[in-house]
């Protein structure tokens, strides 16, 4: 595929455009699931040698470091990186219009190689410049933060900014592909480029949307476009491609793309309600197997099932792995993930308890809080076995019901502090993520449908023999087989209830499988659960990995 591909494209490149991209700690230029999905994304190009270019801002100021204090009080800190450690700054600088000023943008590249002999360049631009006004100078610093002022610049610079840093590199792009609708300024550039022909202007793009609810979509008031962007041609054609009252990002994205998809199957159809009359396709998330495989599995994946990470397909053919060996490397796993917890926290966790975990960005519609509306019954599923709980997450900033969320689960710890084990872990980034996936016995999820339009870490913790139980929304409902591949969580898709019903099903239904399920199959019944782990990666992580989801579109959406 790969060949026939390069050959097509003959030196054009597929450039990639995401506002955050997770590639490793040490380059904190992500906030969650949509940055890091980019980063297993560009992994999976560079295994591939898919010709791929990816842009994004240096965020050098990162998201933030979260702090917490014994109450569960989050506080920010800067999380300052230099790119000069990590990339090589390229001589072209561009420049965009903001208000009446030019402001001068660099570029910092950084190359993702892979061990096949692909390699993904990835450029972060950069307005911390010499000669820039000094609020200029800062729009890149930090990833989501200020107001709506500092948002569409950040945006214009990403857009804009980022199709005039690839045409001065000299990248020949034969698809602009926008990771979400924080990019979509660069189709107004492709207007300007191509005498306003949106027809030619839709066979160069791609558009991926991730927000599966109204409020999620970046909307701008005309009256800071006008004061940012002055001129009124661009403002004109914003209004004709974005909406009337406000420029909608997505809406531009969609009104400009001649390939618009979901992240789920389940997410292209809410897509499409939300949006009629667009074709909206479906190609499912996956995750990079190599990078969220454990050690552990890792080295018994390359003995007995060599390629796999080239091919995570092979990953179908786990039962030709020994029970014994399997089971050794899940322990190891666990042992890592409570050793460091215990480090962490001085809890006094142990490897034999079933352990459950929940990491997410603390947003109120992932309910992390869920598993602790009453406690009463949670002690009575402690009694029938020993659970410990492990949480971690970052609530945004500004965000004060996601900061709550940590409180309460403070409180719980507390309340709870004599009877079950449960941490909180702070400053959640991937080398945490890395080891929760692969360490927890069961990994919990349990969002607000249909909000979640597709979640990623319960792939991550399949490929790790992890057990998911879930509410039936994003993935899961393609990846669920109850009892066989995991859990559900509350009523079916066709089940027509009240939040408030739904809501009460949740419940009854989380802890009644705890009860009545989980914790004795976990205890009692060791053959049924060993199933459940081969099942996971034999029948999840060998079909939603990032290596599949690259192969769909290039077939689908590059070609």
């Amino acid at each position: 595929m790969e060949n026939d591909f390069q050959g097509v494209l003959k030196g054009q490149k597929i450039a990639y455009f995401s506002m955050e991209i997770g590639l490793r700690n040490e380059i904190p230029t992500y906030a969650g699931g949509l940055g890091v999905l980019a980063g297993d994304t560009i992994r999976s190009a560079s295994d591939l040698k898919i010709p791929l270019v990816a842009v994004t801002l240096v965020s050098n100021k990162g998201y933030f470091r979260q702090s917490l204090d014994v109450m569960g009080n989050q506080t920010e800190k800067i999380e300052e990186w230099t790119p000069s450690s990590f990339m090589t700054r390229m001589q072209q600088e561009v420049s965009v219009k903001i208000q009446d000023r030019e402001v001068k943008i660099q570029a910092w590249q950084y190359n993702c190689k892979s061990l096949t002999g692909g390699c993904v360049p990835i450029i972060f631009l950069d307005t911390n410049v010499e000669g820039n006004a000094w609020e200029d100078r800062g729009i890149t610093d930090f990833l989501y933060g200020g107001d709506h002022s500092y948002r569409l610049k950040q945006e214009i610079v990403l857009g804009i900014g980022g199709v005039r840093m690839l045409n001065a590199l000299g990248f020949k792009v034969r698809k602009y592909h926008m990771n979400e609708g924080h990019s979509s300024l660069l189709a107004l550039e492709l207007l300007k480029c191509n005498n306003k022909d949106a027809t030619k202007v839709k066979d160069l793009c791609i558009f991926t949307t991730h927000t599966p609810v109204e409020a999620g979509h970046d909307k701008f008031d005309y009256r800071l476009v006008e004061d940012l962007i002055r001129d009124k041609n661009d403002e004109e054609i914003l209004r004709r491609f974005g909406g009337t009252d406000r420029f909608d990002t997505s809406l531009f994205a969609l009104n400009l793309s001649d390939y618009v998809n979901g992240v789920t199957k389940r997410h292209s159809r809410v897509s499409s309600e939300l949006f009629p009359g667009y074709s909206i396709q479906a190609i499912t998330n996956g995750v990079h197997s190599y990078t969220w495989t454990s050690p552990f599995f890792r080295k018994l994946f390359d003995r007995y099932l060599p390629g796999w990470a080239n091919e995570p397909e092979l990953l179908v053919r786990i039962g030709g792995i020994p029970d014994d060996e399997i089971w050794q490397a899940r322990r190891n796993a666990k042992k890592a993930l409570i050793d460091e917890v215990n480090k962490r926290t001085g809890a006094g966790m142990d490897y034999e308890t079933l352990t459950i975990g929940f990491a997410r960005r603390m947003a109120e519609y992932k309910r992390a809080t869920l598993i602790l509306s009453d406690l009463e019954r949670l002690r009575k599923i402690n009694r029938r076995g020993r659970i410990q709980l492990i949480f971690a997450g970052k609530a945004h900033p500004r965000d004060e019901a996601g900061k709550q969320l940590i409180r309460d689960i403070f409180r719980s710890i507390e309340t709870l502090r004599n009877e079950i084990k449960i941490v909180f872990l702070e400053n959640y980034d991937m080398e945490l993520a890395a080891k929760m996936v692969s360490g927890v016995d069961v990994w919990l999820n349990t969002p607000t449908r249909p909000y979640e339009a597709s979640g990623t870490s319960g792939m991550k913790a399949a490929h790790n023999g992890v057990v998911n139980f879930s509410v039936l929304d994003g993935w899961w409902i393609e990846g669920w087989i109850e009892g066989v591949t995991g859990w559900s969580i509350g009523p079916r898709l066709e089940e027509r209830l009240s939040g408030e019903e739904a809501r009460l099903a949740e419940l009854d239904d989380l802890y009644n499988k705890l009860y009545y399920i989980i914790v004795p199959t976990y205890y009692e019944r060791r053959d049924e659960w060993f199933k459940l782990i081969n099942n996971s990666i034999g029948m999840i992580a060998y079909y939603f990995n990032s290596h599949r989801m690259m192969r769909r579109y290039v077939t689908h959406a590059y070609l």
